[in-house]
């Protein structure tokens, strides 16, 4: 917290602050014969009618009267990173995008309009990155009228917790009803470390799903539509770890090289097979051939609740750069512009 040179604590923030990246202390129980307080730090979104708004690194939004600010201070931007490749927030999210493409897009301004028959989010919602070229409203119309046209509902994907991430965005969207439905985080990593375990399973890579790869994969759901998302990229790999004979494989996994970064997706193993390292081992594989082709950093998304999947790819040296959240337009047009 901010200390006087007098040891009092200080509030050295104030509204036109916004949009900074801030820690505050603030009196959690006003008013209680023992005072109680609560550190937060995160994005300064909004500080309005006397409540601040502060979004935090995984996306919760924490609001609360200024009456009970204690302290306050202008922090870094974003905490320096300990291991892992260097990556910057728009890089990562269009090479991301191009990992899971759409079939149909289309730009307003600088942000690109994404479809795909409603399958996946990823495929089917805004990417807002730079300028809409219009003012939000205009563009949140815009924006509500080319996914109505298709017969899909509008989405926003937005980001926090990296340098360059959109609080912002998301508090704009949140002020005018748009509701947060589904948030998960984006993790990088390094190849060469993964590439180098030891290879045990027989993992066969192919440019195409075959119909054992898409066995396994039904889960999701295949149709024509998901295909085509499936097959997109710059330079795209599947995996497969063959199962009993005549059955579904014992593993799959997909790989999309783009220059230095190779995505992982489809990580996924017979229930009957887990914890024998075979997804260690698709990931693996998929890792050399992407150093193969010129490629040095990986990079993944995972749900924020998914315990087992975040411990396997912390221990491949994967960890957390930022996390991402898809917004979904209100059920109804409000009658009035934000307040």
């Amino acid at each position: 917290m901010e200390i006087s040179a007098q040891g009092r604590l200080e509030v050295r923030i104030t509204p036109a602050d916004v949009g900074k990246r801030v820690s505050v202390r603030r009196l959690s129980e006003p008013g209680a014969a023992r005072e109680k307080f609560t550190d937060t730090v995160g994005v300064l979104t909004s500080w309005d009618h006397g409540v601040l708004m502060i979004t935090q690194r995984g996306g919760t939004s924490v609001r609360f009267p200024e009456s009970s600010l204690v302290a306050g201070k202008i922090v870094p931007a974003a905490p320096a990173r300990r291991r892992g490749p260097a990556a910057g927030y728009e890089e990562l999210a269009r090479v991301t995008s191009r990992g899971w493409r759409p079939v149909e897009s289309e730009r307003l301004g600088e942000w690109e309009l994404r479809a795909a028959g409603g399958y996946t989010r990823r495929a089917n919602s805004v990417l807002p990155l730079g300028d809409p070229g219009c003012p939000l409203d205009a563009a949140l119309a815009a924006v509500r009228r080319w996914y109505g046209e298709r017969g899909l509902p509008a989405y926003v994907q937005t980001a926090t917790g990296a340098e360059g991430t959109q609080e912002l965005l998301g508090a704009e969207l949140e002020r005018r009803g748009w509701v947060r439905e589904v948030s998960a985080e984006v993790w990088i990593g390094a190849l060469a470390p993964l590439a180098d375990r030891p290879a045990g399973a027989d993992v066969v890579l192919a440019r195409e799903a075959d119909e054992a790869w898409l066995a396994r994969y039904q889960r999701k759901g295949v149709s024509e539509v998901a295909l085509r998302v499936l097959s997109a990229g710059p330079s795209v790999w599947f995996a497969t770890v063959p199962g009993e004979p005549g059955g579904a494989p014992a593993a799959i996994g997909r790989c999309v090289v783009d220059g230095r970064w190779a995505g992982f997706a489809a990580v996924e193993v017979d229930p009957g097979r887990r914890r024998q390292g075979l997804a260690t081992e698709v990931m693996a594989a998929l890792a050399r051939r992407a150093l193969a082709e010129g490629a040095s950093a990986g990079w993944l998304q995972v749900e924020s609740d998914n315990a087992p999947a975040r411990a396997l790819y912390t221990g491949l040296g994967f960890s957390r750069h930022h996390a991402y959240h898809h917004f979904r337009e209100p059920r109804e047009q409000p009658a009035h512009g934000p307040s």
